[in-house]
């Protein structure tokens, strides 16, 4: 697995239920942003990825919920890219409190979407490999 990446994320009060916690469809967003970040420091931008005719897509997410977030609470939501063989790889990512608290864990799996053919590619890391400037931080040599 590579080495979790992390963008800091501030909890905003429209992003809170009546209870006052983080909606849950809030960490999924979270996520999103954390994950896209790492693609862009990767050097993959959604223009490139679509002009090689391919684009990565969700299969599976699960959250784990450990603790409350609040609005104004400062996060940083990790993400680390983990490969096996075949079409799919796997996606973990947590949701950290400023005082280290883990406030969620968040696992997915994901895949590269041949865009004319509809179907997953072969080898999602090989299109990792080519289309990024540091593979290294997708935990790819």
């Amino acid at each position: 697995m590579s080495e979790p990446f992390s963008v800091p994320v501030t909890v905003r009060g429209y992003e809170t239920d009546v209870q006052g916690h983080l909606n849950q469809a809030v960490y999924l967003n979270y996520a999103e942003h954390a994950r896209w970040s790492l693609l862009r420091a990767g050097g993959i931008s959604q223009s490139a990825l679509i002009g090689s005719g391919v684009g990565p897509v969700a299969l599976e997410t699960t959250i784990r919920y450990r603790r409350e977030l609040l609005a104004g609470d400062e996060v940083e939501v990790t993400c680390a890219f983990a490969w096996g063989g075949g079409k799919t790889f796997r996606i973990e990512q947590t949701v950290l409190k400023s005082d280290g608290t883990v406030a969620a864990e968040i696992s997915a799996v994901g895949g590269i979407l041949d865009l004319e053919r509809r179907k997953l590619v072969a080898d999602p890391a090989a299109v990792f490999r080519e289309l990024a400037s540091d593979p290294g931080l997708f935990g790819l040599p």
